[in-house]
């Protein structure tokens, strides 16, 4: 299992917004953060410029290998350990985004989450929930570069069996299950029990009870979405986060 970041908040990716400055931000908050997405192939890339040509901000770099490496790098000094979110249909790009995450020391985030119909109708996102196979094959090219390797995923896709598909995922390398749960906070329970992998749990995350709820679940961290640029929330889930796992290990 990967080693667990300090404190136990990460940030949750938010295309177009999730870069360095915004990840340094709120390194007093948070342990870890997802920047990104990034679409890594040309597929991805397609799609991507479709959906900003509807007004969607998406990052769309000339290099995007380049890009991530710069961004790693302007995180250099900073205590909080940052990942990268990518979408990808194909796996080259893959190994060469993972080689980067690695001389990092970053986690690179498989992302089998993005439900916008462009981004599955390429082979990405949540399309890989419906075939996890592929996703399985994916987190292997990723894992052998010797990156941490992360899969974002999402509750509630219909005819998905999602404790299934964590449990492909973890069994082909990936270390860490990123779970959208959606309105099924419950299923953080489940997939926490079909896998061993560390679970980190997103969605609605913005106060203690929330906080507690996905802990007592079985999550060993949560994330951040859309308030992730809010100091006073991530405060009051940086504090419920510490004093959760204080009680629980005193």
């Amino acid at each position: 299992m990967v080693e667990p970041f300090e404190p136990r908040v990460a940030l949750a990716s938010l295309s177009g917004e999730a870069d360095a400055e915004w990840a340094r931000n709120a390194a007093d908050h948070a342990g870890a953060a997802f920047l990104g997405g990034i679409a890594l192939d040309e597929e991805t890339r397609a799609a991507a410029r479709k959906l900003v040509a509807r007004e969607r901000t998406e990052f769309l770099p000339d290099d995007p290998v380049a890009f991530v490496d710069g961004q790693l790098a302007a995180l250099s000094d900073s205590p909080i350990r940052p990942g990268i979110n990518v979408r990808s249909a194909t796996l080259p790009p893959i190994r060469a985004m993972g080689d980067v995450c690695h001389r990092h020391g970053a986690i690179l985030e498989l992302n089998a989450h993005c439900r916008q119909e462009e981004m599955c109708a390429a082979g990405a996102g949540q399309s890989l929930l419906r075939d996890p196979d592929r996703l399985a094959e994916q987190v292997r090219v990723a894992a052998e570069t010797g990156a941490a390797v992360s899969v974002k995923v999402r509750a509630e896709v219909p005819g998905v069996n999602l404790p299934e598909v964590a449990r492909k995922a973890v069994d082909a390398g990936a270390d860490i299950v990123h779970l959208d749960a959606m309105d099924s906070e419950r299923m953080v329970q489940v997939v926490a029990e079909a896998t061993d992998c560390f679970l980190v749990a997103n969605n609605g995350v913005r106060d203690e009870a929330t906080v507690e709820e996905y802990l007592e679940y079985g999550a060993d961290a949560v994330s951040v979405g859309r308030p992730s640029d809010r100091p006073e929330v991530l405060s009051r889930v940086r504090r419920a986060t510490d004093a959760w796992f204080t009680e629980v290990l005193a």
